[in-house]
């Protein structure tokens, strides 16, 4: 693997918000078939907790928000499906928020829709094929 100047090789985890860190496990893992890899103590009472999809390397750290930070946030998180209306469907049978219908603007943009998490954070589901 060729190396950067920065040394940075590839993106390990991104953090959300999560103001209730066992109701996201039982979300991302329920809702979404996510695993928790980490849960572990640290600092003074908290959590650190990873939860990632089956096949990917790159995970979701549900943390607590800093003190005076916002959730309910555009997380900017995009995940793939190979069938992007069984997974709507899946999600809004569930009673996950999703949007309406799945967004479809052609050419070489693929299917999407945005989702919310319990803590109303903001992820992209995009359809891969």
């Amino acid at each position: 693997m060729p190396t950067t100047a920065s040394r940075i090789s590839e993106i390990n985890l991104v953090i959300v918000p999560s103001t209730d860190q066992d109701r996201s496990i039982e979300f991302y893992e329920k809702e979404l078939g996510f695993e928790k890899r980490t849960d572990v103590a640290f600092g003074d009472g908290y959590r650190w907790v990873e939860v990632y999809p089956p096949n990917g390397t790159a995970g979701i750290a549900l943390a607590p928000p800093r003190p005076g930070s916002p959730t309910a946030v555009e997380t900017g998180i995009s995940l793939s499906t190979g069938d992007i209306d069984a997974t709507h469907a899946h999600l809004q049978s569930s009673g996950v928020g999703v949007d309406a219908e799945v967004m479809r603007m052609g050419g070489p943009i693929p299917p999407m829709f945005w989702f919310r998490d319990p803590d109303g954070n903001t992820l992209l589901i995009v359809e891969q094929g």
